[in-house]
């Protein structure tokens, strides 16, 4: 009978060291370089699409609200399941639509009664609506101010039918492209996160802009081992894209979990009652492995999706930091570089 040539555990033994002897990163971490990952990013078409709930959010029984863009939105699902999106203001009298009540599939506005189906009337015109099966884009053609695109760019997942997704809600005071600049520069991650991340690599950077055509092309890529206790950790390599202005995404490329991956989405919420910005970092984690046993940590999904998201918003109690960090430079002038 043919072995198969995978260890028995993915782990392996970190390097060793206190915190402050591993090797430094900053002369690698080039603000010219981050910059022009984050321009190029920028640069791409988004087609006015908003990431603005986990699908699992939005039900059938009442009505779920959002502000994106300085835009009140609510959205619901219909008798089918089918999502739909919408002004957050009654066309009446403007009430807020989502302490509204919701009668099958039709909003029931709770000061006079006003019927507001999902086909809209003159002056309560709805959104176009993506549901990609894991999260909820609407499209936004007065806030994005782009062509419009019939859909959005949904990045490459593995099947739901082999894998545990979970989403994420963090709210930061920065705009959209300090969250992405956080995610373009991978060589914070061991120094900034040491409870998470050990012996950390890039191995690749982004080609130069006149060769970068496209958001494949223009990747880091990243060998890091996922601290697991101590000293022990699961080593892989990932690769960090930016397909679009608000998305940035960590493809595991080889080691265990091949092919999984988080989905960073920073969906701009408008001002807060201090005057700044606001920025809900929405982001999906999506995990796959090829291991028998990783069947029976689907079946424990329910148990442990919560431990994933715990995870991963005290890594974004760090990174709102640093992305709040970098939005107070900026608007004070004094953002290196």
């Amino acid at each position: 009978m043919r072995r198969s040539s995978r260890p028995l555990t993915p782990l392996a033994r970190l390097g060793g060291g206190r915190w402050e002897d591993q090797r430094s990163t900053w002369r690698e971490a080039k603000p010219a370089l981050i910059a022009s990952a984050l321009q190029r990013a920028q640069g791409r078409p988004s087609g006015n699409w908003y990431v603005v709930a986990a699908g699992s959010e939005v039900g059938s029984r009442r009505i779920t609200g959002r502000t994106v863009a300085g835009l009140e939105i609510v959205l619901w699902r219909d008798s089918g399941g089918t999502v739909h999106a919408a002004p957050g203001a009654c066309p009446h009298l403007g009430a807020p639509l989502c302490e509204s009540v919701l009668r099958e599939g039709t909003i029931v506005c709770h000061w006079h009664g006003l019927a507001l189906k999902p086909g809209g009337i003159p002056g309560w015109a709805p959104y176009p609506v993506h549901d990609d099966g894991l999260l909820v884009w609407v499209r936004l053609d007065a806030a994005g101010g782009e062509t419009p695109s019939s859909a959005p760019f949904v990045p490459e997942r593995p099947a739901s039918d082999v894998s545990l997704a979970t989403v994420m809600t963090v709210v930061g005071r920065c705009e959209p492209e300090d969250v992405v600049a956080n995610r373009l520069d991978p060589w914070h991650g061991a120094w900034f996160h040491p409870h998470a991340f050990a012996d950390l690599t890039v191995r690749q950077t982004p080609a130069a802009a006149e060769e970068a055509q496209n958001a494949a092309a223009d990747r880091f890529l990243v060998d890091v081992a996922f601290r697991v206790r101590g000293r022990l950790g699961v080593p892989v390599r990932a690769e960090f894209t930016a397909p679009e202005p608000r998305t940035v995404v960590m493809r595991i490329v080889s080691g265990e979990g091949t092919s999984s991956v988080v989905e960073t989405h920073a969906t701009p919420l408008g001002a807060g009652a201090d005057g700044r910005p606001r920025t809900a970092v929405i982001e999906a984690v999506v995990a796959h492995s090829r291991r028998p046993g990783f069947a029976v940590a689907r079946q424990a999904a329910p148990l442990l999706r919560p431990l994933v998201r715990r995870t991963a918003a005290r890594l974004w109690r760090d990174d709102l930091a640093y992305a709040e960090r970098r939005y107070d430079l900026r608007s004070q002038g004094r953002f290196p570089g």
